[in-house]
């Protein structure tokens, strides 16, 4: 288990503690002085935080590895949809956004999947990464504009939104890819450079 691995664990770790911070009512919403909002936003930031740093260390240190590949997606889609589903929890996000966000997310895991085990690779675009960060900040400005930070509020709604289509456009985009990849018609070279790169990763 190298470092990379354990960074990815400890974000899975994390988000039973995310969600009883969120969820449970505390005396005052202090935890030890701290408002539970804070600890919250801390959490999660952190938990994003080891996000960004298991694949740096994993490209720099060269420890990419099929275990790594399999939980660090999963991992990234159980801590983002456990912090929506308590925010609608919360009464801080609509229900309606999150399940499209979510249903999303699990639909393009499936398809990356099922490319795959053809042996074709379906590598994250631009703006897949880009709403990956922009829900991180959503997220983030909705916890902390419980009540006392209005304007954080209003700006994790823009943000939620910016989510919204960013996961429905990266979503289409996907499947198009997914279809044209599927077609009888794909070119070999395609494939065997998908294959070469298991291998090498392996």
């Amino acid at each position: 288990m190298n470092l990379p691995n354990l960074l990815t664990l400890s974000r899975i770790f994390l988000i039973p503690l995310l969600v009883v911070v969120l969820l449970t009512k505390f005396e005052g919403r202090l935890i030890f002085g701290v408002r539970k909002e804070l600890v919250g936003a801390a959490i999660f930031g952190l938990a994003s935080l080891t996000d960004w740093l298991d694949g740096f260390l994993a490209r720099r240190r060269k420890q990419i590895t099929p275990l790594g590949q399999l939980i660090d997606p999963l991992a990234d889609k159980l801590l983002v949809s456990a912090a929506l589903i308590s925010l609608v929890q919360m009464g801080l996000a609509p229900a309606w956004m999150v399940a499209v966000i979510i249903g999303r997310e699990f639909a393009v895991t499936g398809l990356r999947s099922l490319a795959y085990s053809r042996g074709v690779a379906m590598p994250a675009r631009p703006l897949g990464k880009v709403k990956m960060v922009m829900q991180v900040i959503a997220i983030i400005l909705l916890i902390l504009g419980r009540d006392h930070l209005q304007g954080f509020f209003v700006l994790g709604q823009i943000a939620l939104w910016l989510v919204l289509v960013a996961s429905v456009v990266s979503g289409v985009d996907y499947y198009r890819r997914f279809t044209r990849l599927s077609n009888p018609k794909v070119t070999d070279f395609t494939i065997a450079r998908a294959r070469s790169e298991r291998k090498r990763i392996g």
